[in-house]
């Protein structure tokens, strides 16, 4: 098996379709189902499970996949410290960000790695906390801001700070005109939370219960501005990083929660399975100055 094979087989897997990879890879489609069934034959195993609507990947599949985006980022790594030298910040670095960190820091980010390492082509994926925990295990990574403050297997933890939650909408909870609410005052109230896969979710399940507060769910979602929108309707509010009161679609009553409050440690996660080089050590140092540097915003709160 080789590093195009490796390629063009995790093509497939994120496109999730042999046709859309073949176009992307600019190959015909029979020629990359040929070579899947070639890595098939090899593997003696089953790699992708077909259908009409798709291609997705069996077990030994996904053990592949998770592996080739390692070596084939590795592969990568070791081609552009060869050519431009390894003590130079130079190459593409992927890294994972939640929204309310990028809300914060990533037009900073990208500014300051064009001025100071101009060599460096950063990948930023944003999205959900429990998305990134599976590109990262996935080696889709070089590292990721995630809310945990515990080791992993594999991934080394770096705590940064710890980040305040707040209630956001249903501004006539609690005190009039407080820039807090109590979390007792939540008890029962209509809320709209991310899916129970989610760290945040966990978190407030578990403080709810640890204090006596009876959590009332009225929606799963797994997005944080669909979140957000429904809870500027009023009906209903939500709880978020206190952070996101920069972005325009938080433009909405929200106060942090207390007595107690309801925190979580933001921490920078970076895989073991590889060796950072110049420019993954550039970007984890700027991503660090730019937490601290900005760190007031995580523990803020807003008079209603």
């Amino acid at each position: 098996m080789d590093v195009k094979q490796l390629r063009y087989f995790s093509a497939v897997v994120e496109a999730g379709s042999l046709s859309k990879a073949a176009l992307k890879l600019a190959i015909s489609q029979p020629s990359l189902s040929h070579l899947i069934a070639t890595m098939e034959e090899d593997m003696g195993v089953e790699l992708l499970l077909r259908s009409p609507s798709g291609v997705r990947p069996t077990d030994s599949g996904t053990t592949l996949y998770r592996h080739a985006k390692t070596i084939l980022r590795q592969f990568d790594q070791m081609r552009d410290e060869v050519s431009l030298g390894c003590s130079n910040e130079v190459g593409r670095v992927a890294v994972g960000l939640p929204t309310s960190i990028a809300a914060v820091i990533a037009p900073q980010l990208f500014a300051e790695l064009r001025e100071k390492y101009p060599g460096i082509q950063l990948e930023l994926f944003e999205s959900m906390s429990g998305y990134l925990v599976e590109l990262l295990a996935n080696g889709r990574l070089d590292m990721a801001v995630l809310f945990r403050d515990v080791e992993t297997t594999g991934i080394t933890v770096i705590p940064l700070i710890n980040e305040n939650l707040s209630l956001y909408g249903l501004a006539k909870i609690g005190k009039r005109k407080s820039a807090t609410v109590r979390l007792r005052d939540l008890d029962r109230v209509p809320l709209v939370l991310p899916t129970k896969s989610s760290g945040l979710r966990l978190l407030v399940e578990r403080v709810f219960a640890r204090e006596g507060v009876e959590l009332n769910t009225v929606g799963d979602i797994d997005s944080l501005p669909t979140m957000l929108s429904v809870a500027a309707q009023g009906a209903v509010g939500t709880i978020l990083s206190s952070a996101l009161s920069k972005l325009p679609i938080a433009a909405m009553p929200f106060r942090m929660i207390v007595e107690p409050e309801l925190s979580r440690t933001v921490s920078l996660c970076i895989p073991n399975a590889m060796p950072q080089n110049a420019a993954s050590r550039a970007v984890q140092r700027t991503i660090e100055s730019l937490i601290h540097q900005h760190s007031g915003l995580w523990k803020q709160s807003s008079t209603v």
